[in-house]
C-alpha cells in the first residue's frame, strides 16, 4: 500500500468515518496556521453520532479503551476530510496528545492511545503517520468518554 495516497489507503482499510464533531464549547475544532493543521481535542464519536462512554479500569478494559482511541482517530480523520476535502493534503502527523479517562491505578495509557496512532500509521505510512506523542491519564473527561485526543499535522 506504500504507493497509494492517504485517501486510497483509508478506503482500502474499509473503516467508516463518523460525522465530523461540532464544537460543544467556545473553540474551533480545526485551525490552519502557516503550514500546520491543529485539531482540537476529539472524543469517541461513533458513526451514529453517539459517544463511547466509560472509564478504563472500571467500565471498560484496556483493549476496549484502545478501540475507543481508534474511534477518536476516525473522528479526527472526519474533521480533516470535512475541512480539507481530502486526507492527501496532509504531509505528516506531527504530534498527538492522548488523554485517557482511567482509574488511578491504570498505567497503560500508551497502549490505549496506540489505537489512534496505529490508524494514522496505516493512513500515512510508518514514516509520515507517526509523530511525537504524549499519552496521559486524566481523572475524568467530558461526558465520561474514555479517550480524548488532539493532534497537529503538517500540510503539503
Amino acid at each position: 500500500m506504500s504507493t497509494l495516497s492517504p485517501d486510497q489507503r483509508f478506503e482500502a482499510l474499509k473503516f467508516v468515518l463518523p460525522p465530523a464533531p461540532k464544537p460543544l464549547g467556545v473553540y474551533k475544532p480545526f485551525l490552519i496556521v502557516g503550514n500546520f493543521v491543529y485539531v482540537s481535542g476529539h472524543g469517541t464519536v461513533q458513526t451514529d453520532g453517539s459517544l463511547i462512554i466509560g472509564r478504563i479500569g472500571k467500565d471498560m478494559t484496556m483493549e476496549e479503551g484502545k478501540q475507543a482511541a481508534h474511534q477518536v482517530g476516525l473522528a479526527i480523520l472526519a474533521t480533516l476530510k470535512a475541512n480539507l476535502g481530502t486526507l492527501n493534503k496532509i504531509k505528516r502527523v506531527v504530534k498527538v496528545l492522548g488523554m485517557v479517562n482511567a482509574v488511578p491505578e491504570f498505567e497503560r495509557h500508551p497502549f490505549v492511545i496506540n489505537g489512534c496512532s496505529e490508524l494514522f500509521a496505516q493512513v500515512w505510512g510508518e514514516e509520515n503517520g507517526i509523530g511525537v506523542r504524549s499519552a496521559v491519564g486524566m481523572g475524568s473527561l467530558p461526558d465520561n468518554i474514555p479517550v480524548e485526543i488532539e493532534a497537529m499535522f503538517e500540510l503539503h
